[in-house]
């Protein structure tokens, strides 16, 4: 089991100096707009991932006018006590412990602690760009396989690395350099897709079935991986695209253009799916995530609920909520502005639960 028993802050964000204490595993945090309840909730995801949930530099999470941050938490996983510990220092070098072991790379701690979240925002993961899609997958399959993250970390590298020589229009005065960075490209991304494509297989299935749980009504939703690499040899790719790239000045195919497509029947889930129904999606991915975590670990991740009813639309999120709540270890932190609301919507899962009223420091 994971269970976050507290949570130190010293200079983040809004928080000069607090600790919270959980006494239960359905947590809900209160107050008003501005107050600090997602900066809490992104707390506690910086302490799984070593980073913000929001994409925010690391010395813009610095509390105004200070230097450096300090994120301290005690948990019990798999019925030991171990804690984490982030500190940001004056001169921005950032340190990660676990256990009061520092990490030689930050790399190294993500899917010791797993944790999902979902946030207001997240809704333009179904009808925004792949960039998003590709992220998302890459959370979870990061926390499930080391290998997969460090092949993903190093694609990543050698991409730019690639796309420099592409734009200097350097190729020519190192062909062999060129080659052999194309080489470990090529090595990294068969990786990538033979994972992502496995993963995937029994993954978006699971999406669907959960979908149709918290939908409303029956919608005909599919979803498919979509890659270059599916019907491609990807070094036979590059080099049929090898004179667009020079051209474009950059690499144009790969998994780095991978993406998950949604259909509503025949259509494009993104250009006719109701608002309601990307919510569904949007649950229904997330919830898939956090299950597929569960079945890697043998324990529910922590799961984090930013403004939920607030924006995410009520009756999805109660459908959400009664799923993962069943679950005997799970733990669960939602925000809301309204004490009363969050009570009632708490009351309705007949769990124990603990609400935790933030009021300006």
């Amino acid at each position: 089991m994971l269970y976050l028993q507290n949570i130190d802050l010293v200079q983040f964000r809004n928080y000069i100096q607090q600790t919270f204490s959980f006494n239960q595993k359905i947590v809900g945090f209160c107050g008003n707009n501005g107050i600090g309840k997602t900066n809490l909730l992104d707390a506690i995801y910086y302490l799984s991932f070593s980073k913000s949930y929001f994409a925010r530099t690391d010395n813009s999470n610095v509390h105004h006018s200070l230097q450096g941050f300090r994120l301290h938490a005690n948990y019990l996983l798999r019925k030991k006590e171990v804690t984490a510990t982030c500190i940001l220092r004056e001169n921005n070098k950032k340190e990660f412990l676990f256990d009061n072991e520092e990490y030689k790379k930050l790399s190294e701690h993500i899917g010791k602690i797993p944790c999902v979240m979902i946030a207001p925002d997240d809704v333009e993961m179904i009808s925004g760009s792949s960039d998003l899609r590709r992220k998302f997958l890459d959370v979870i399959l990061s926390q499930i396989n080391k290998n997969y993250l460090k092949n993903l970390i190093a694609y990543n590298q050698i991409l730019q690395q690639r796309n420099s020589i592409l734009k200097q229009q350097l190729i020519q005065q190192d062909e062999t350099l060129f080659t052999v960075i194309t080489d470990q490209l090529i090595q990294s991304g068969n990786f990538i897709f033979k994972i992502r494509y496995e993963f995937l297989q029994s993954f978006l299935q699971l999406v669907i079935n959960n979908y149709n749980s918290i939908a409303p009504q029956n919608d005909s939703i599919s979803c498919t991986y979509q890659s270059q690499l599916l019907n491609n040899n990807f070094s036979e790719l590059l080099n049929q695209n090898r004179q667009s790239d020079l051209h474009l000045q950059r690499t144009t195919v790969g998994t780095h253009k991978d993406d998950i497509e949604f259909l509503l029947g025949e259509s494009k889930f993104k250009t006719v799916a109701s608002q309601g129904q990307r919510k569904s999606l949007l649950f229904a991915l997330k919830l898939t995530e956090w299950q597929a975590l569960k079945q890697h670990n043998g324990f529910p991740p922590i799961l984090l609920l930013d403004d939920v009813f607030e924006k995410l639309d009520e009756t999805r999120m109660n459908n959400l909520l009664s799923i993962v709540s069943n679950e005997e270890n799970a733990q669960i932190f939602i925000t809301d502005t309204h004490k009363e609301r969050l009570t009632q919507q708490l009351e309705r899962l007949n769990k124990e639960f603990q609400i935790i009223e933030l009021s300006p420091n």
